[in-house]
């Protein structure tokens, strides 16, 4: 659930509201943080309510550009870090383009990355544009974003569909695990090519995504 901002009054009830209930929510959605210290606050109350909530942290200012690797590792309920390219283009002043954020994005990629969380890109706003939304996703997923928000159901599948691996990247993947596996050593050459073993964690990451899309799949058909 998007609550409000926890600065204003607006947001201070939501949460008074949330921590009200029996039973806390499975995530928190936070716009506008600005420092880790909101994120500390927060965490303190959750915890004193004995509520389990997961929290996912908006970067969309300039003040929360800056503390992004701190936010990310502010508390272990935080997992995962969303881009605001909207907010930030106006706190920046900058155009909404992909040219223009891409210094802050990346901060945010980093950010994420260095606290071993996620790092979702903002929602493409034009519905009636899928082979933009495509591009943009690509966009993202490779400057090491994780995911890319969506506006509406109809764009999910085009979503999915860019950041799951594909049948070819996995078994490439997996031949280049397996003969990591094989040759016990630092270096290998598959496919004529000489692969480091820094490249492991990224082919690990590619087999974990597949796997855990195979098992989405198989409940939901078993499911119906």
């Amino acid at each position: 659930m998007r609550i409000n901002c926890l600065r204003d009054s607006f947001g201070l009830a939501d949460i008074t509201a949330i921590l009200d209930m029996p039973q806390g929510l499975p995530a928190l959605m936070l716009p506008k943080v600005r420092t880790a210290d909101e994120v500390r606050w927060l965490d303190g109350l959750l915890t004193e309510r004995g509520h389990d909530t997961d929290l996912h942290i908006i970067i969309e200012t300039n003040d929360g550009l800056e503390a992004a690797a701190e936010i990310a590792r502010s508390s272990p309920r935080v997992k995962a870090l969303f881009f605001g390219g909207v907010d930030m283009a106006a706190e920046l002043g900058c155009k909404n383009h992909w040219d223009s954020l891409l210094y802050a994005r990346s901060r945010v990629v980093h950010a994420a990355a260095r606290a071993g969380i996620d790092a979702i890109d903002v929602p493409y706003l034009d519905l009636e544009d899928p082979a933009g939304l495509s591009v943009a996703a690509m966009q993202a997923r490779d400057l090491g974003f994780s995911g890319k928000g969506s506006i509406h159901p109809k764009q999910i599948p085009v979503i999915n569909d860019v950041f799951t691996p594909d049948e070819a990247s996995v078994a490439h993947a997996r031949r280049i695990l397996s003969a990591f596996e094989q040759a016990d050593t630092g270096l290998v050459v598959v496919d004529g090519k000489l692969i480091e073993k820094p490249v492991l964690r990224e082919m690990q990451r590619v087999i974990s995504i597949a796997e855990r899309v195979q098992k989405h799949n198989a409940s939901a058909l078993s499911d119906r």
